[in-house]
């Protein structure tokens, strides 16, 4: 049986699906974990070769569990993480590390662009579509010629984990629209590069590589100094899109009102609209999916890493037992609200520098009330999000959950009673792997359009929501409101 693999390059670990073109079943799965390191406070990044040693494995153990199969992989596209930076070689090789989205470094570019020099930001982010935050490879190439020019120099080559992964497997220099548009630099009307977004970051076009369409193919250039994938020499290469844009279409959330949230490490909630979308003051992203087809939304800093913390750091107890002590308390955590700012925020605030808070703290609130509200207080900021998206979009109707908070049906049925509509996880929770296999649907013939892809898609359980606890969580999102208006 012929197959499609997609390859989620997130920042936790890599995955990789497979399943044949009418998404019978899954005919093999893989997963390594990344690490990432902070080599001095607010830095994120991550070793390539790290990153390219986990590619393999999970390539590797796919192709030999479909061998075994009897099944032939004749495409293989890929799903990454959005944001990242890395320098490189004019051999593609790298001078140090990916610079991850979640590096805070240069804060004090992004503070520029929305302060001292807004009528650019402005201008930019009317160009790009990419808010202006310390993320995005704009202000990372703008510290970069303010803090280590020797480096901005000796760079014949600034790409993303993908570019880096594709010039292996390729040999070429080339970026998807997807992850151009999530740059800061790529004039996504234009599709070419940015004048203005070039010359604030002291970068060349020809340092950059070559943007092409998220269905673009390749063939599997295998070399010699690279370790064997397993992978068959006559194998196609579809570069794919960026993980938010393909956690949309493997969700199936194309049409108008369908929302989709993610809580992953960080979080989003994204709507799929058919032509491109500004936030007159700059707070949302649209970026390009396929023709047609663009996500719009926010993304939250503070998502699964928040519940990390309280069983770290607050609780000191496992996931499990963190959240069967959450479920003792009732919605609304006795009027406990909980700012989850632990590490600077993107949506609604765009701001590096924020930090959290518990409020209306009181004698009777104990442990449990502090780990309740710590998760209302991610789902709070994320509705916050969505009240912004919607006065663009219209009201969704239904939201397609997926993630590792998916797992969790308090937290889901939390996020239903929240919203006041039902939330329907996807029968599978690879929804970034289950994007690129759609997006190679439709780039093969398999579908016509994204839409019909999208309708393809399973789901499982639907979460309908409490009409009485919706009603405490708008009472409780009303002063969580309040405060965050304070902050």
């Amino acid at each position: 049986m012929n197959c499609f693999v997609g390859v989620d390059v997130g920042t936790t670990n890599i995955k990789a699906l497979a399943m044949p073109s009418d998404l019978s079943e899954i005919l093999a799965h893989a997963s390594a974990p990344l690490t990432t390191l902070s080599p001095e406070h607010g830095y994120a990044e991550q070793d390539p070769a790290e990153i390219w040693s986990a590619f393999i494995q999970v390539i590797t153990e796919v192709t030999k569990e479909l061998t075994q199969g009897g099944h032939a992989i004749t495409h293989v596209a890929f799903c990454t993480a959005m944001h990242s930076l890395l320098p490189m070689d004019a051999d593609g090789s790298p001078l140090g590390n990916a610079i991850l989205w979640s590096d805070n470094r240069a804060e004090a570019q992004a503070t520029t662009l929305r302060s001292t020099q807004a009528d650019l930001g402005k201008a930019i982010y009317a160009e790009t579509g990419t808010p202006l935050h310390p993320m995005i490879p704009l202000c990372k190439l703008a510290w970069m010629r303010e803090n280590d020019p020797r480096l901005l120099r000796r760079t014949a080559h600034f790409g993303s984990i993908k570019e880096f992964l594709w010039h292996k497997l390729t040999g070429q220099f080339e970026v998807d629209f997807s992850i151009a548009t999530a740059t800061g630099l790529f004039n996504e009307s234009k599709r070419e590069w940015s004048e203005l977004a070039m010359k604030f970051a002291g970068v060349r076009a020809d340092q950059l590589s070559t943007p092409v369409p998220t269905t673009h193919q390749r063939p599997y250039q295998p070399r010699p100094e690279t370790t064997d994938t397993g992978l068959p020499a006559d194998v196609s290469l579809l570069i794919g899109a960026s993980d938010g844009c393909l956690a949309n279409l493997g969700a199936g959330a194309i049409k108008k009102g369908t929302a989709t949230l993610t809580i992953g490490t960080s979080g989003a909630i994204r709507q799929t609209v058919r032509k491109p979308l500004r936030d007159p003051e700059v707070r949302l992203f649209c970026y390009y999916l396929d023709e047609g087809y663009y996500v719009v939304g926010g993304p939250t800093n503070n998502g699964g890493n928040v519940l990390e913390w309280v069983t770290e750091k607050l609780t000191q107890q496992d996931t499990e037992a963190v959240l069967a002590e959450a479920a003792t308390v009732p919605p609304g955590s006795d009027g406990l609200l909980f700012l989850p700012y632990l590490q600077g925020e993107r949506a609604p605030l765009w701001d590096a520098s924020v930090r959290g808070a518990y409020l209306h703290v009181d004698w009777l609130h104990t442990r449990a009330h502090f780990v309740r509200a710590a998760l209302e207080g991610v789902l709070f900021n994320l509705l916050s999000i969505n009240e912004l998206l919607t006065s663009h979009t219209g009201p969704a109707r239904v939201i397609h959950a997926n993630g590792g908070f998916a797992q969790s049906d308090l937290w889901v049925q939390m996020l239903a009673d929240m919203a006041g509509i039902p939330v329907r996880l996807n029968a599978s929770n690879e929804s970034g792997s289950m994007g690129a296999i759609l997006l190679t649907m439709k780039a093969t013939g398999v579908v016509k359009t994204l839409d019909e892809a999208a309708e393809r898609v399973a789901f499982g359980h639907t979460f309908q929501p409490d009409l009485d606890r919706h009603t405490t969580y708008r009472k409780a999102f009303a002063k969580w409101e309040e405060a965050l208006k304070k902050l």
